[in-house]
């Protein structure tokens, strides 16, 4: 990636497996969303199970929208669906 990015953006894009978290790094143009540096990125291809209608997204750890627009090192966060419901889980803790 150039040291000078004037014209656009310089976005991470992560994703955490469970044996391993994919990091990217991507250039953007300045008017750039969360979807386009997710598609950009290349990580879709590398993580087929990524399903953008389902899973969800954020920026910094916080929700995001997939049309949200993207600030310079910006660091996109995609979340993999939770396996147990916390609060079922939290609730057979304590039975036991």
């Amino acid at each position: 990636m150039p040291a000078d990015n004037a014209s656009g953006l310089r976005v991470e894009v992560a994703y955490a497996r469970p044996e391993k978290q994919v990091v990217l790094e991507v250039s953007l143009p300045k008017e750039a969303t969360v979807e386009e540096a997710i598609r950009e990125s290349g990580i879709l291809e590398q993580c087929p199970e990524i399903d953008l209608s389902s899973n969800k997204v954020g920026v910094y750890g916080k929700l995001a929208k997939l049309n949200a627009p993207l600030r310079d090192r910006d660091r996109v966060e995609i979340y993999r669906p939770l396996i147990a419901d916390p609060k079922a889980v939290r609730k057979q803790r304590a039975a036991k």
